[in-house]
């Protein structure tokens, strides 16, 4: 007897930890803290910088990061920033530009992260007017995703919109988003904060 008591209250905790994990749970999905890390975006290839120099309006300029990595500052020629953070980019052009302009200030500010682009997106699918696949963008919520594709459409059934992520450990899982609560309500609990490769589905209603 004892034997089957303690088998049934090992079915009873195995089920319950089952049952944390099903698709469409009410809890927040977890992040990836290196996904989050603002200060962490290394420059990559294509990416478009702003370099500003501070009451040097003939040193501020608009470069492309060229396929070496490379871009081409006035004054000190061509300076590395595949790779660096901007604040690292900034530092060595204003170590550069030291000889040329007494105490410069230097400003590196990303216009365009088009290395990023192919790197991680997200993606809307269902009842949505455009269903999109959209670069990810820091800070990006369901709701940018969803009016990213034209916000759902008059057959959708917004509070079954389901977000699905894919853990390290290569399992899918799916939580609910009330999507209705969040468009119309302004009630942001399940407007969760978005990651790379992230899908969110908009269902359609039950005719």
């Amino acid at each position: 007897m004892k034997s089957f008591c303690r088998l049934l209250a090992l079915s009873l905790v195995l089920m319950l930890a089952a049952c944390a994990t099903v698709p469409g749970s009410d809890k927040a999905p977890p992040l990836d803290p290196d996904v989050q890390a603002v200060t962490s975006y290394h420059i990559g290839v294509d990416d478009q910088l702003q370099i500003s120099v501070w009451q040097n309006p003939e040193l501020s300029v608009s470069v492309p990061v060229r396929p070496d990595g490379m871009i081409t500052v006035p004054l000190i020629g061509d300076v590395q920033a595949g790779g660096h953070t901007p604040e690292e980019v900034a530092t060595t052009i204003k170590g550069k530009l030291q000889s040329f302009v007494r105490d410069p200030q230097v400003a590196v500010i990303l216009t365009e992260l088009r290395s990023h682009e192919y790197l991680s997106r997200v993606r809307v699918t269902g009842a949505v007017r455009t269903p999109v696949s959209v670069p990810y963008r820091q800070g990006m919520t369901v709701l940018d995703a969803v009016l990213a594709a034209g916000g759902p459409t008059e057959f959708a059934a917004p509070d079954r919109t389901e977000l699905y992520r894919e853990s390290k450990g290569g399992i899918t899982t799916a939580y609910a988003v009330r999507l209705d609560k969040v468009l119309q309500r302004g009630d942001l609990t399940t407007n969760y904060p978005l990651q790379p490769g992230d899908v969110i589905t908009v269902q359609q209603r039950a005719f």
